[in-house]
């Protein structure tokens, strides 16, 4: 790829990313309902048909935010567990990373949480639409289980990165609720629950609980299977 060409691919994700920040800050301001793209290209210094060029709904701007968001936590939060061995403190840590990232849109949170609620919504975090973040926040727990030093059932460990999601996703839920200063209670949150998970996926490689992880296990399986 020629120097051009990288120019341009460049140039094309600092507009995207700008109207992905326009958005959400203008979304905090004023309202989901109440922003049109309009607005947001003209906030962003870009056409109309340019801000439609990257994003062609209100909706797939939020994917984008999410895209967003997930690179940003990604590259931060594998920092914080550089060299970290602990099961344990390797989740938290990457926990409380993404309390960090989404902090300056805690505001926002509680406005689009109406709509993401529905599962029939693209913008649900469980939706086809919202993939690439979904499988990005996976990837990271499994770099969680990989790297750390938790011994637990070989049956469980392919689908405790998916678990760890769930339990991530839950931890979202309280934060989007959460009114106490700067979110501490989702932070207490995350610090006085991880040492239980810890906890439980450490025994799970005990033979007398081996027979409750196999039934997690199953359950996750059959939860995944589509309607026929």
């Amino acid at each position: 790829m020629g120097s051009d060409s990288v120019q341009r691919v460049a140039k094309s994700a600092e507009t995207r990313s700008l109207i992905v920040t326009t958005a959400m800050r203008l979304f905090t301001e004023n309202g989901y309902d109440r922003t049109t793209m309009r607005a947001i290209a003209t906030e962003a210094g870009v056409s109309v048909g340019n801000a439609y060029y990257y994003f062609s709904s209100k909706e797939q701007l939020i994917q984008g935010f999410y895209d967003e968001i997930a690179r940003e936590h990604l590259g931060a939060a594998r920092d914080r567990i550089a060299g970290e061995t602990d099961f344990g403190a390797r989740l938290e840590a990457v926990l409380l990373c993404w309390l960090d990232i989404a902090e300056p849109y805690h505001r926002f949170g509680t406005q689009f949480f109406v709509n993401a609620a529905d599962p029939e919504s693209p913008l649900s975090p469980f939706s086809d639409d919202s993939s690439a973040a979904r499988e990005s926040s996976i990837g990271l727990m499994r770099e969680v289980i990989e790297d750390s030093d938790v011994k637990i059932d070989p049956e469980l460990r392919d689908q405790l990165p998916e678990l760890l999601w769930l339990y991530q996703m839950g931890i979202v839920l309280f934060w989007v609720h959460d009114r106490s200063a700067r979110t501490k209670r989702s932070r207490m949150l995350v610090e006085r629950s991880v040492p239980l998970i810890a906890k439980l996926a450490g025994l799970s490689r005990l033979r007398v609980f081996r027979p409750v992880s196999r039934e997690i296990v199953s359950l996750i399986q059959d939860l995944a299977k589509r309607d026929s």
